[in-house]
């Protein structure tokens, strides 16, 4: 059943609730989350956009360093932000007119629900995929540039571990692009 909200108000509030983000970063983010799911799922649903377009929805208000150092404390900053970033999604999909299933769909989607091996959700994994990319094709050289050679193969193997078989394939065509 399709959604019944306004996808283009679900799109415009949460591009001005990242629009408030002082570094202008998660707009920018969010903008190329939208583009690269435009790229490899053309015919994503209303719901699966909008979770692509709030993955990192108000991200810099939960900072890395209120939480300890180490896995533990980066495991449950990156679970706070999951479940502010759903919580937030929510609040505006209701806004835009979507009822409470469908954001809660959203919001199972933002927290990655159901990313698990050959039972993935399809939705969810393509999230996962186009996240993967879109780090691959924007960010990994700047990331690159501050660590160690061992550490980005490190995150790199971790990052396509998550991924399809299609991610991949698309993740391998940006790195070729790359060294060109």
């Amino acid at each position: 059943m399709p959604a019944l909200g306004d996808l283009q108000e679900a799109f415009r509030l949460i591009d001005a609730a990242n629009s408030a983000d002082p570094t202008q970063k998660e707009i920018l983010y969010s903008e190329r989350m939208s583009g690269r799911l435009s790229v490899y799922l053309p015919s994503a649903s209303d719901l699966l956009q909008i979770a692509v377009r709030a993955q990192h929805i108000e991200r810099w208000t939960i900072r890395r360093d209120r939480f300890p150092a180490g896995r533990r404390g980066y495991l449950r900053w990156r679970t706070a932000l999951a479940n502010h970033h759903a919580q937030r999604t929510t609040e505006l999909m209701r806004l835009a007119g979507y009822d409470d299933h469908d954001a809660a769909t959203v919001a199972t989607l933002l927290r990655k629900h159901g990313l698990a091996g050959a039972a993935a959700d399809a939705d969810v994994q393509v999230l996962e995929d186009v996240a993967c990319l879109v780090f691959v094709e924007h960010y990994l050289e700047d990331f690159s540039a501050n660590q160690p050679e061992e550490k980005v193969a490190q995150i790199l193997d971790k990052s396509l571990a998550k991924m399809s078989a299609r991610g991949r394939e698309a993740a391998a065509g940006l790195l070729a692009r790359r060294s060109e």
